[in-house]
């Protein structure tokens, strides 16, 4: 059954002056909450490998954030915004990445209302090295804020080149400040590998080589899940009921050798991160529609509370290698809408690694789920303690209820 929630449940008061506008000087300085069993206590994020059980999986999601902000200008001077959301043509990442001359993506648009049919052009400095790109859009199709937006531009360069030259890092609006150099670095983490996402996987910005090297001696078995971060992750619940917010679709890349370990190991899974939550969860129904339709299929927003499942975990993960080792391909390509909301079952993973998120989020609503309802005395704790919030902000680790 669909949860009945209201949204306003989940709010709580945040002053603007609690909001990490400005990453740490040292990336592994942050405060780290440490949550368990309904108690707080505090540490420093560089402590964090010593927090963690020796013979665990830890999971990253190694999605790397794309300069995706754009700036046109019309004929008559006003400034049109393109933001990139995710490729249309070719549908591809990679393979769109690396198109020359022209490709289309899925794009919100500011100052949408004033971009009629025209083709528009980048915004470059006159007489520069990116005026002579000549790089345009224009608007093929258009449903409210978003559209299809064809890029085209002059030479030999491949379109991920001509973002690193024309784009802005799309840092998230709720800094109130425009994109600075300390973004191009701070806001990527250090093992980001895979381009296409517009927002980075913010809990893993506290990672420095040193923690992830202590975690390596400790015997930890560090693993990579792929989800490419939407722009709709960190929007608020604009609907009073929860049952009536529409999840975006995220693509997820998951190798085979995890699902192996994830269904035989028995060992503990800490997810850094919301977006590795996400993915390790719905793996578990991409491997119910291998069972019951023969091959795995995008999961449903609203999959894990429709009905029962009768399968284990190792069933359904097996039924995917399977799957896989019949289509000689050695990783999962799906996509997810899930949602992940207090009455959620957690089948995969034990402990996570995440920061403190907006009030009337659907990130909130998974922490809530994780901790068994009792988010607010984390939060309460965090508010009272001098943790500083959003991306930028501090970090916590959570152990899961029951």
């Amino acid at each position: 059954m669909i949860p009945e929630l209201r949204i306003e449940d989940y709010n709580y008061p945040l002053p603007d002056g609690r909001i990490a506008k400005y990453p740490l000087p040292e990336r592994d300085s942050s405060k780290l909450l440490i949550y368990s069993g309904g108690t707080c206590r505090e540490r420093i994020f560089r402590n964090l490998p010593e927090e963690l059980p020796s013979d665990c999986i830890m999971v990253f999601n190694d999605t790397k954030v794309v300069p995706a902000r754009l700036f046109f200008r019309r004929p008559t001077g006003a400034h049109i915004e393109v933001f990139c959301l995710e490729p249309h043509d070719p549908a591809d990442y990679n393979v769109n990445f690396a198109s020359t001359g022209c490709c289309r993506w899925k794009c919100v648009i500011g100052n949408a209302k004033r971009w009629k049919d025209e083709t528009i052009l980048y915004d470059a400095p006159e007489g520069s090295e990116l005026s002579a790109m000549k790089l345009s859009a224009d608007l093929i199709s258009r449903e409210g804020q978003t559209g299809i937006v064809e890029f085209r531009w002059l030479g030999s360069e491949p379109f991920s080149r001509v973002l690193e030259l024309c784009g802005q890092v799309p840092i998230p609006p709720y800094l109130n400040r425009e994109t600075e150099t300390i973004d191009l670095e701070r806001y990527q983490t250090l093992y980001a590998h895979i381009r296409g996402s517009v927002a980075a996987p913010t809990a893993g910005l506290h990672f420095t080589e040193k923690v992830l090297s202590e975690i390596d001696a400790k015997g930890i078995d560090r693993q990579n899940v792929c989800l490419h971060v939407g722009a709709g992750t960190f929007l608020p619940v604009k609907s009073s009921l929860v049952s009536e917010h529409p999840m975006h679709r995220e693509p997820v890349v998951v190798k085979k050798d995890l699902l192996l370990k994830l269904a035989r190991s028995g060992r503990k899974v800490v997810a850094v991160g919301t977006t590795s939550v996400r993915t390790l969860e719905s793996l578990y129904y991409a491997g119910v529609s291998c069972i019951e339709n023969g091959a795995p299929q995008d999961v449903d927003q609203w999959a894990p509370y429709t009905r029962e499942y009768p399968y284990t975990l190792e069933e359904s993960l097996s039924a995917i290698v399977e799957w896989l080792d019949r289509n000689n391909m050695d990783e999962l390509k799906v996509g997810t809408r899930i949602i992940i909301v207090p009455g959620f079952k957690f089948r995969i993973v034990d402990m996570m690694v995440t920061n403190f998120h907006q009030p009337q989020s659907t990130l909130l609503l998974l922490i809530s789920a994780f901790v068994g309802g009792d988010w607010k005395t984390m939060y309460d704790y965090a508010l009272a303690n001098d943790f500083r919030f959003l991306s930028y902000g501090d970090s916590s680790l959570l152990f899961r209820a029951g």
